[in-house]
């Protein structure tokens, strides 16, 4: 009999919320979000960005590769050349890849970088059908730098950001010299030999 009365009470629940009016609002019926109003914390896709005088900021380090949880980064150092922009010889990036099917978008390799080469952009990768369309070639990289909006730091920010003397107020300098003569040693006591 308890299983009648059940059944009863769970088509009443059944038939109460099919009959209610929906409450949910389609996607379709919203425009969608643009970069610009997305938090400026949101991390979504990566970059690789050029220097101040144009060359690739990029050193070919790999401490990015070494620091990735997921070993999703690639990084293959050219030889050393001379930058036509400065004149100056340093090290070149031969190729760098992403994949971004296993990134867990820990920005660790943002906060490593010592050029602040790259850096993570508020807007996602267009979805795509197959695999190698989340692989993130140095072509899609740089191409990022100049068409998506850029997240609020780099490794230079967050360095700053993590330092411990940050937001301490300066140590007091010693103005007279005998604060900064060291004490001179204390005498014995009487008693002692």
């Amino acid at each position: 009999m308890n299983y009648i009365s059940g059944s009863w009470s769970a088509l009443s629940v059944t038939l109460r919320n099919f009959f209610r009016p929906i409450t949910t609002q389609s996607r379709l019926d919203k425009p969608a979000r643009l970069p610009e109003e997305r938090a400026e914390r949101y991390r979504a896709s990566f970059a690789l960005v050029h220097d101040e005088h144009g060359d690739t900021a990029c050193i070919a380090c790999k401490i990015c590769e070494n620091i990735c949880p997921s070993s999703v980064i690639t990084v293959v150092p050219g030889p050393k050349a001379e930058s036509p922009n400065t004149g100056k010889k340093r090290a070149w990036l031969e190729d760098f890849t992403l994949d971004l099917q296993g990134c867990i978008y820990c920005e660790l390799c943002v906060q490593v970088c010592p050029a602040d080469a790259i850096v993570m952009r508020r807007v996602q990768e267009i979805p795509g059908y197959q695999r190698e369309d989340l692989v993130l070639t140095m072509d899609r990289l740089y191409a990022n730098e100049t068409a998506k909006p850029h997240t609020w730091a780099n490794a230079s920010k967050l360095k700053e950001m993590q330092d411990p003397t940050r937001g301490l107020a300066p140590a007091a300098e010693a103005t007279d010299a005998s604060a900064a003569a060291p004490a001179a040693p204390a005498a014995p006591p009487a008693g002692a030999p």
